[in-house]
This record gives C-alpha cells, sequence and structure tokens, in this order.
C-alpha cells in the first residue's frame, strides 16, 4: 500500500502552515476507527496543548461511519484501520470534487487475544479461520483445555472486521455464533472475563489477554505480534493505519498532519501502543 500525498509534501505544508499567524480559533474533526480513536485523541490532545486556539474533535463508530462522514463532508480527516475501497473514493470525487488522499499514519499488528489462563499459545492463520467460521469450536482441537470456545469481534462497520474477514476468513461468513461488539475496548473486556473466548483487534488494545503469536503452518515457527515482525513483515497480520482527505490537506490539516508523521508524533504512536512507520517513513 502507497501513500499518495508524500512526506516530504505534508511536512513542506506544515512548516509554512507554521510560518502563517493565525487568525482566532481554529478546528479540525477527525472521525471513523475505534482501532485508532484512543491514538487519534492522545495526538489531539498534545497538539492542542502546544497549539493553543485549535480545537481538535476526534471520535470513533468504525472506520466505515468515518468513510461514510468523509464523503458526505461531515468530517475533515477520516482514521480507518483498512484500505478505503475505490467505490468510496469514487463517492468523494463525485460528491467533494476532489480526490481521495491516502496517509499512512501507523503501523499495527492485528493480535488475535484468548484470556491469559488459556495456554493456547500459538495457532495457524487455518486454525484461527476455522475457529470463527465455527468449523473448530473446542479448544481441545487445538491443544486446548475440553471447553467450548467463544467467539467474539467487531461489528461490520468496523475496518478491523473487514481487514479480518478479508486476511483470516477469505471473506468467508463468520460462526452463527460469533458475538459482535460495538468496540476494541468491548472485545478485550468480553476475552478478559472469559476463559474460554477469543477475540482479536488492534495490538494497542492487548492489555489483560494474551495474544497469539501466529504459525506460518503446522509445525512452523511462531511469529509474535511484535514492532519488529511488523516492520520486517514476518507477522501475517501487519497492516497500516490510515488517514484519509478529500483532496490535499492545506492549513492547520497539512499542518496537523505533518506533526502527526514528525519524530514527536510518531513517538505518540509507541505510547500508545502501537508501531511507528518505518524510519525512512515508508508504509507496508
Amino acid at each position: 500500500m502507497k501513500r499518495s500525498f508524500g512526506l516530504f509534501a505534508l511536512l513542506a505544508l506544515c512548516l509554512a502552515a507554521a510560518c502563517s499567524p493565525r487568525t482566532g480559533q481554529q478546528s479540525l474533526t477527525i472521525k471513523g476507527s475505534d482501532t485508532m480513536v484512543q491514538l487519534g485523541q492522545r495526538w489531539a490532545e498534545i497538539y492542542m496543548n502546544e497549539n493553543p486556539g485549535v480545537v481538535i474533535q476526534v471520535t470513533g463508530g468504525g472506520s466505515g461511519t468515518g468513510i461514510a462522514a468523509l464523503i458526505n463532508g461531515s468530517t475533515d480527516i477520516a482514521q480507518a484501520s483498512r484500505s478505503m475501497r475505490e467505490e468510496e473514493k469514487d463517492s468523494v470525487l463525485e460528491l467533494r470534487g476532489a480526490p481521495v488522499e491516502e496517509v499512512p499514519v501507523a503501523l499495527d499488528a492485528l493480535a488475535v487475544y484468548v484470556h491469559t489462563e488459556n495456554p493456547v499459545g500459538s495457532l495457524t492463520i487455518d486454525e484461527i479461520s476455522a475457529i470463527f467460521r465455527g468449523e473448530i469450536t473446542n479448544w481441545a482441537e487445538v491443544g486446548g483445555p475440553d471447553v467450548q470456545i467463544v467467539l467474539y469481534g467487531r461489528e461490520n462497520s468496523s475496518g478491523t472486521y473487514a481487514f479480518f474477514r478479508e486476511h483470516v476468513l477469505e471473506d468467508a461468513d463468520f460462526a452463527p455464533a460469533y458475538q459482535a461488539l460495538p468496540g476494541t475496548a468491548g472485545v478485550i473486556n468480553a476475552v478478559t472475563q472469559d476463559p474460554a473466548g477469543v477475540g482479536y483487534g488492534g495490538i494497542g488494545y492487548a492489555t489483560g489477554v494474551s495474544t497469539l503469536s501466529i504459525r506460518p503452518e503446522a509445525g512452523g515457527e511462531p511469529v509474535e505480534p511484535t514492532m519488529e515482525n511488523v516492520l520486517s513483515n514476518r507477522y501475517p497480520l501487519s497492516r497500516n493505519l490510515f488517514f484519509y482527505t478529500a483532496g490535499e490537506p492545506s492549513g492547520l490539516m497539512a499542518e496537523f498532519m505533518g506533526w502527526v508523521l514528525s519524530p514527536e508524533g510518531q513517538g505518540i504512536v509507541s505510547e500508545v501502543g502501537y508501531y511507528p512507520l518505518r524510519p525512512s517513513g515508508q508504509p507496508l
């Protein structure tokens, strides 16, 4: 995946905006991915502290919700944990009169969560897929205790849901017993309280649970969802986290996005629990 608006162009706009005097209060709206909402809110909090007179509102609702808001013009920036679809980009062009600009702003390992008491430490993608399709229903079938597996995950407006369904289930349906929850925090809460539970979500939320390593094949070496394995593309569920705008960002939007891509902004990515872009600034 490749950003269509370069880092250096953003930084140049950032410097230009920084050199211009502010006139009154400036505001920016950011909406979308629940995976990214904590990260976006942290970026906004620090940026507003450093730039009095700037108000940045960050809300979640899912990647699909943020993209819909970008299409209808009710947000300046859409946060998304999946790539925009071509038909969505076409809608932005038609309704907003500008092409979509895609800017990767962080990296993530989509993690598979289990209860801390679950002895299962690694699975293959095929095993994870079979579990969430309902073909493997007991933990004993994959080396765990003899208990029924309980499935938790995201709702279908979520970019994480879409990414997982595409890359793990290969667009097959989830099992009828799958419990869709409105946010990754809800998935984490469910798994922490359910020793038989399994869920998935961004690595930044993986607190109070165990994360499974993924084996490329049966008997293969387990790969943990670490930053090193994401940067090297060894972890199979590595992904970019995106900002999307209608047209090239300018003014406050460009200044803020340039700061997000700066060493300070990327340092906040690590603080929140996700992974910064490669040192070269290149996405996955």
